[in-house]
């Protein structure tokens, strides 16, 4: 199973960025190989517009099934759960201790958005 993150940086050692369409970067991290690689989200970072949407198609097409980040907006959560992917809750630490906790358990599973759009 693929999981992707949203981070501010492109290694396990990048921190968890909170925000979902307006993060940077998502590490896609491959639980079954334990390999990753990163999708720059810069050029959809700084539409105007949209960002969720857009930023939670290209998670889709990276085959993730999963997403952990600290919030999500209403447009990316119902891409994401029309798509079958989960949505994780997770604050305050890097890509790879957030991985630990889903593995773990640790994790909040999202019944649904937690903040309006364009909140940032």
């Amino acid at each position: 199973m693929k999981i992707a993150l949203s981070c501010k940086g492109n290694t396990l050692d990048s921190p968890l960025d909170e925000r979902f369409g307006r993060a940077p970067n998502f590490i896609i991290y491959d639980l079954e190989k334990n390999t990753h690689m990163s999708i720059d989200n810069a050029q959809i970072l700084n539409s105007p517009q949209g960002a969720g949407i857009q930023a939670a198609q290209n998670v889709v097409n990276s085959g993730a099934e999963v997403v952990i980040t600290g919030h999500v907006g209403p447009k990316a959560y119902r891409t994401l759960s029309a798509a079958g992917v989960d949505i994780y809750f997770a604050k305050g630490s890097t890509v790879k201790e957030t991985i630990e906790n889903f593995k773990l358990g640790k994790l909040s599973k999202a019944e649904g958005n937690d903040v309006e759009g364009h909140w940032v």
